[in-house]
């Protein structure tokens, strides 16, 4: 696989590693070359560098930052905002606990304000893969075991508070100007990264569980990808990038980063008004934002 030119070379990191010997003994390379590239998440241009990069290197197997929850995403879909109907009907058939409910409601307002289709550039790389016989590997860490250790390490207080921000945040959202004037100031961050980084100033937690850890499962199921194959492009997140560079072939427990945290014992009736809470703070605000659109 030979050297990317510098028009497309921007935002993406080179990694090695020697195969396995038993993918050496099948004929694969002595070594493998990697290509992280890095996107903004929700951007026509990192769109197309994916499949400009995919199309000049064709590599054996290209890595994707998803889970098999997500898979979804590889198809095409129409951008639409979730509705109070379905939220609620997700959260009485128990899909997602309420954090992850308001939280892809919050991304998916972002990415309809922009226009682009969330995880893009992730549908363009399958494509891209598919017309030359490429492999496709998920290699992110289930999404549902992310979000619950995120929500298992908030105290109650934490919870409700983090439901009214998020509720808050989506009501001012940038107008789809800045948010585009935003996503090409971005150097070494994708849009998610950046809405991580600003509610982690309230939220500490969130860093570790929506960012650090996903670093190091990433980096050690991407090693595991490129010891079988003598090459890869890893399309991920910009946030993700010095992540796994940084983690890259160091010793990482993944059976710890896969661990659910102990349902907390508490006043089942305050869980339910903290929930209750939250859901009426959707409507109050739905209704705020609505209201001042007329």
């Amino acid at each position: 696989m030979g050297e990317l030119p510098e028009e497309l070379a921007k935002g993406v990191v080179c990694l090695e590693c020697e195969t396995s010997p038993e993918a050496a003994a099948a004929g694969v390379g002595g070594t493998c070359r990697v290509y992280v590239v890095g996107t903004a998440h929700v951007s026509q241009e990192s769109c197309d560098q994916v499949k400009a990069v995919i199309n000049y290197l064709k590599p054996q197997a290209v890595f994707l930052e998803l889970c098999a929850s997500r898979i979804a995403i590889l198809t095409p879909q129409n951008l639409e905002v979730p509705t109070m109907n379905e939220m609620i009907d997700m959260w009485k058939k128990k899909k997602m606990n309420t954090f992850g409910i308001l939280y892809s409601w919050f991304l998916a307002k972002v990415a309809s304000q922009l226009e682009v289709l969330p995880g893009a550039e992730f549908r363009v790389a399958f494509e891209e893969a598919r017309s030359y016989g490429g492999k496709v590997i998920l290699g992110d860490r289930p999404v549902q075991i992310t979000l619950r250790r995120t929500w298992g390490k908030m105290s109650l207080w934490h919870r409700t508070k983090f439901l009214y921000y998020i509720i808050f945040q989506s009501i001012f959202l940038p107008s789809p100007e800045e948010l585009n004037k935003m996503l090409k100031d971005m150097d070494d961050v994708d849009m998610l990264t950046l809405v991580i980084q600003e509610m982690s100033k309230a939220f500490p937690s969130l860093m570790e569980t929506l960012l650090h850890e996903r670093d190091m499962y990433m980096s050690s199921k991407l090693l595991k990808v490129a010891r079988e194959h003598s090459s890869v492009v890893a399309v991920v997140g910009k946030g993700h990038v010095s992540g796994i560079k940084k983690n890259w072939q160091q010793p990482i427990q993944v059976r710890a980063l896969l661990e659910l945290p102990v349902a907390k014992q508490g006043p089942s009736k305050l869980k339910m008004l903290a929930s209750i809470g939250a859901l009426s703070g959707v409507i109050i605000a739905s209704g705020v934002y609505i209201w001042g659109r007329k």
